[in-house]
């Protein structure tokens, strides 16, 4: 079967209601904490992608059993103490960065050595970002090239307290040690950038020993040994860094309106909703409700008749980290020059995302200046392309090829984007979706 997705129109007009997936990071956190639960876990709606069985399947290498089926989700846990595996066992995280750091802090106090593996993209991502720290609760590394996996982990049952301070804004690494912390001895104290709180409120619904504390533009978390972890009960709402793709596609798009449905709409996550009010874009929140501490809602989506450029601030560069290659494209449409800045996390991800971000817009003619983290976007509100343009080697990065997928049918073109099967890792049924939105 052919990789490449290939597109010769722009997407029709549409007026529809639709459902995206389960969210990815809650899916994640939930089979972890499962894992380590006393009893049986359920979850409705857990995401099916590549990064999510990666994970079931690195717990049942740890001697979790899991039960699946169209429905749910059942993780049989055995406590915080409850694994049980052996010798030389091998996790791979494949594409999940999400995994493999968090997966971690799960095993710092692991009496055999455990080797972490995973593919070309995660294998370039710098691990000492958790390694160091963890390391600090007595566990020890063995690292590829210092920083990179492959590597092994041996823990220590005699882990201690420690200090950490979070610099970057970086939720998986923050979360790691979260979960170290829970198995070691005393209160680790975390001073974090603001980043996703997924790990903190799913912490607090379950009643774990943890204290957030607002200090300026870091949380002070404070989180202590848990003696037992009671099993989750999950109905988990929609992604909304999935959704983004389709409320873009809205906002680009002639006399459109969209409503997604059920989608968790988290404060540290809604910062494309922000930026993209801001360029003059219909957005409300409908149906509000809390749910296991997250909130949730119905998003609706009517394109505008015209874009406003945006001097993004970067303190909302935090709530948007997935989606600002969506929001590149939207800059590209608008009337006059968009600036963001302090964007060299972009190129932390699974490809160097802020350059890609340029490629792509480069490909639609648009101008663009990139200097280190900042870009300036020169928008043109009558974008349109009549030429080929071929999209690969962006090292299967998911986002890669559903943004140029919404370009495609945004701004036309004959476009050819290779790896289509890179929407496995987060979003299988993306293209189900939009033959759907186009019908």
């Amino acid at each position: 079967m052919t990789q490449i997705a290939v597109f010769k129109n722009r997407i029709n007009s549409f007026k529809k209601k639709i459902y995206i997936p389960g969210d990815k990071s809650l899916s994640i956190r939930w089979v972890l904490l499962s894992s380590i639960a006393n009893g049986i876990s359920k979850a409705e709606n857990l995401l099916m992608s590549e990064d999510v069985l990666a994970a079931i399947d690195s717990i049942n290498k740890l001697g979790i059993k899991t039960k699946i089926n169209k429905k749910e989700c059942k993780i049989f846990g055995k406590g915080i103490n409850g694994y049980n595996y052996k010798k030389n066992i091998i996790i791979n995280a494949k594409n999940s960065g999400t995994l493999g750091r968090l997966i971690l802090g799960l095993l710092i106090d692991t009496p055999k050595p455990i080797k972490l593996i995973g593919d070309k993209s995660l294998s370039k991502r710098d691990f000492r970002r958790v390694t160091d720290p963890l390391s600090k609760f007595g566990a020890r590394f063995k690292l590829s090239k210092n920083k990179n996996l492959p590597l092994t982990i041996t823990g220590t049952n005699k882990l201690k307290k420690i200090k950490y301070v979070e610099k970057k804004g970086s939720a998986q690494c923050k979360s790691s040690i979260m979960l170290g912390a829970i198995k070691a001895s005393g209160t680790t104290i975390i001073k974090a950038k603001k980043s996703r709180n997924h790990t903190e409120l799913m912490f607090e619904y379950l009643k774990l020993p943890i204290s957030v504390k607002r200090d300026g533009e870091n949380d002070i978390i404070k989180v202590s040994k848990a003696k037992t972890i009671n099993p989750l009960k999950y109905k988990i709402p929609s992604d909304i860094s999935s959704s983004a793709f389709f409320i873009v596609l809205t906002a680009l798009s002639v006399n459109s309106d969209l409503i997604i449905k059920n989608v968790n709409i988290n404060s540290s996550r809604t910062g494309i909703i922000t930026i993209l009010k801001k360029m003059g874009i219909f957005i409300i929140f409908k149906n509000i409700r809390i749910s296991k501490g997250e909130k949730i809602a119905d998003i609706r989506i009517k394109s505008p008749k015209k874009i406003k450029s945006i001097n993004c601030p970067s303190y909302l560069n935090s709530g948007a980290i997935d989606e600002f290659l969506l929001i590149f494209l939207v800059a590209a449409k608008a009337n006059g020059i968009s600036y963001f800045k302090n964007l060299e996390e972009l190129n932390q991800k699974e490809s160097p995302r802020l350059k890609w971000g340029k490629y792509i817009l480069n490909q639609l003619g648009v101008k663009t200046v990139l200097n280190k983290g900042s870009i300036k976007i020169y928008g043109n509100p009558k974008l349109n392309i009549n030429k080929k343009i071929i999209i690969k080697n962006f090292l299967k990065d998911h986002r890669v090829f559903m943004t140029s997928v919404v370009a495609a049918l945004s701004f036309g073109g004959e476009w050819q984007i290779h790896d289509k099967d890179s929407i496995k890792t987060s979003f299988p049924n993306f293209l189900k979706l939009i033959k759907k939105l186009n019908s």
